[in-house]
C-alpha cells in the first residue's frame, strides 16, 4: 500500500495550500499590511504555478507538447497582459492629455521591459541553471564540452516552429515605430502570425512521454477525467494568478518606490518581473525535473505570445477605451524600446538557430542586458546603440551559422506538414 508520504496527493494538498491564502483574504474583505500583502499574494502565485506545471505535463498525454505549454505560457503571462492593458485602457481615456501620453508610453514600457527580461534573465538563467543542476542530475539534454563554459544546452527539433514563428515576429516588429504607433495593421500581422502557430501546434500529434509523480498519477485518469483535471488546474491556477499579480506588482511597486526607485523604471522593470514569477517558477520546477528542453518550449512560447499577441491586442483595448478606432500613439523613447527589444530577440534566436544554447552564450545574453540597466543608457541615443549592437552581432552569427538557419527552417516545414497531414485524415 502506497504510503501517504509518497502519494502524489501529498504534493497536490501542499499546492494548494500555497493557493489559497490570497483568495481567502480577498474573500474575507481583509486589508493586510504592504508586507503581508506581497508575502500572501506570492505564495498564492507560487502555489498556481505548481498547479499549471502540473496540468501542462498532464495535457501531454492528449495533445502536442507544444500546443500544451502554449496554453501554459499565456496563462502563465495573463498578469502582463492585464497590466499593460490597464496603461492602454487608460491611455484612451483623455486622447490628448498628458496623462494619456504618460499611460502610452507606460503601456510599451512595461511590454517592452517584460519581453527584455524574458529573454536578458529568463532564457539566459533557465541555461546556466541548467548546465549547473546537469552536474548532479542526469539532464539528457544537456551537452558536456571541454573549455570555459563551453557545455550547452541542446533544445528539441520540434521547437524550430516556434523559432521560425518568433523570427517572423521580430522582423516585423522592427517596422512597427516607423508610423510612431501601433496600429491595427500590426495587430492583423502579429495576432494572424500566433493564429497560424496556434494552427500548426494543435494539429501536431501527441507523443506518448515518461512522467512521475503528479503528472503520472493525473495521466492515469480515464480520459474524460483526465481532460476535466486538466481544465480545472489551468482555470483554477489562471483565475488565482490574475487575483494574485496586481497586488504582488503594486506591493512591490510601492516598496521600490520607498527605495527611490523611479516610476517608469518600476513599470518598466520591477512591475514586469513581478508579472512573470508564474513563468520563472514554472521553468524552474522543469530544469529540476531535467525537462531542460520543456522549460526552453516555455520560455519561448511565453516570448512568442508576448511578442504578438501583447503587442497585438494593446491597440483594440485603446481603441474600446476611446470609443472609435485608434492608433496607440508612442513617443522617440518608445521607438527606441522596440527597436532595442526586437534587436535583443533578434540577437538571442541567432544563438538559438542550431538548437544549443551554452553556457558562455547565456553568459553573454545576461550580461547585455544587465548593462542597459545603468541609468545613462536609457537615452534615446544609447537605445539605438545597444540596437545596432544586437544587430552586428546577430546578423554576424546568422552568416556564419547559415547552413543551421536552413536546417531549421527545413524541420519546421516538416513539422507544419506533418500537422497538416495528420489534421486531413
Amino acid at each position: 500500500m502506497r504510503s501517504l508520504r509518497s502519494s502524489p496527493l501529498v504534493p497536490v494538498a501542499i499546492a494548494v495550500g500555497l493557493v489559497l491564502p490570497w483568495p481567502v483574504v480577498s474573500a474575507l474583505g481583509v486589508r493586510p499590511g504592504l508586507i503581508a500583502t506581497v508575502a500572501l499574494s506570492g505564495t498564492s502565485i507560487l502555489g498556481a504555478a505548481f498547479l499549471l506545471a502540473w496540468g501542462a505535463e498532464t495535457a501531454e498525454k492528449d495533445v502536442s507538447r507544444s500546443f500544451a505549454i502554449a496554453v501554459l505560457a499565456v496563462l502563465a503571462v495573463a498578469p502582463e497582459y492585464a497590466v499593460d492593458a490597464l496603461y492602454a485602457w487608460e491611455a484612451g481615456v483623455a486622447p490628448g492629455s498628458g496623462a494619456s501620453r504618460q499611460a502610452a508610453d507606460l503601456a510599451v514600457a512595461n511590454m517592452t521591459g517584460a519581453n527584455r527580461i524574458l529573454i536578458g534573465i529568463g532564457w539566459s538563467g533557465t541555461a546556466l541553471f541548467t548546465v549547473y543542476r546537469a552536474r548532479k542530475s542526469r539532464d539528457l539534454n544537456v551537452e558536456r564540452a571541454e573549455g570555459f563554459l563551453a557545455s550547452r544546452v541542446r533544445l528539441d527539433r520540434e521547437l524550430s516552429l516556434e523559432i521560425v514563428f518568433l523570427f517572423a515576429a521580430t522582423v516585423y516588429a522592427f517596422f512597427i515605430p516607423l508610423t510612431n504607433s501601433i496600429a491595427i495593421h500590426d495587430m492583423v500581422i502579429l495576432v494572424g502570425l500566433y493564429v497560424l502557430y496556434i494552427a500548426s501546434a494543435i494539429r501536431t500529434p501527441a507523443v506518448e512521454r515518461g512522467h512521475t509523480g503528479v503528472p503520472a498519477y493525473f495521466q492515469s485518469f480515464r480520459k474524460r477525467r483526465r481532460i476535466a483535471t486538466v481544465i480545472g488546474l489551468f482555470v483554477v491556477a489562471g483565475g488565482v494568478i490574475f487575483l494574485a499579480v496586481e497586488p504582488f506588482a503594486h506591493g512591490l511597486e510601492e516598496i521600490g518606490l520607498q527605495y527611490g526607485i523611479p516610476p517608469f523604471l518600476m513599470i518598466q522593470w520591477v512591475a514586469p518581473l513581478a508579472s512573470e514569477t508564474p513563468e520563472f517558477v514554472i521553468v524552474i520546477m522543469l530544469v529540476m525535473k531535467a525537462r531542460s528542453s520543456a522549460s526552453f518550449n516555455a520560455l519561448i512560447s511565453s516570448k512568442l505570445n508576448q511578442w504578438t499577441l501583447l503587442i497585438g491586442t494593446l491597440v483594440v483595448v485603446y481603441s474600446v477605451s476611446l470609443g472609435y478606432y485608434g492608433a496607440l500613439p508612442m513617443g522617440q523613447r518608445q521607438s527606441g524600446e522596440i527597436w532595442l527589444t526586437a534587436a535583443q530577440s533578434f540577437f538571442a534566436l541567432a544563438l538559438l538557430v542550431d538548437l544549443r544554447l551554452s553556457a558562455r552564450e547565456a553568459l553573454a545574453l545576461l550580461a547585455l542586458f544587465l548593462v542597459q540597466l545603468y541609468p545613462p543608457f536609457h537615452e534615446y541615443e544609447w537605445l539605438l546603440a545597444f540596437t545596432a549592437l544586437y544587430l552586428v552581432l546577430g546578423t554576424a552569427l546568422l552568416i556564419y551559422r547559415r547552413e543551421a538557419c536552413r536546417e531549421l527552417v527545413e524541420l519546421a516545414v516538416d513539422r507544419v506538414r506533418t500537422a497538416t497531414t495528420t489534421a486531413s485524415r
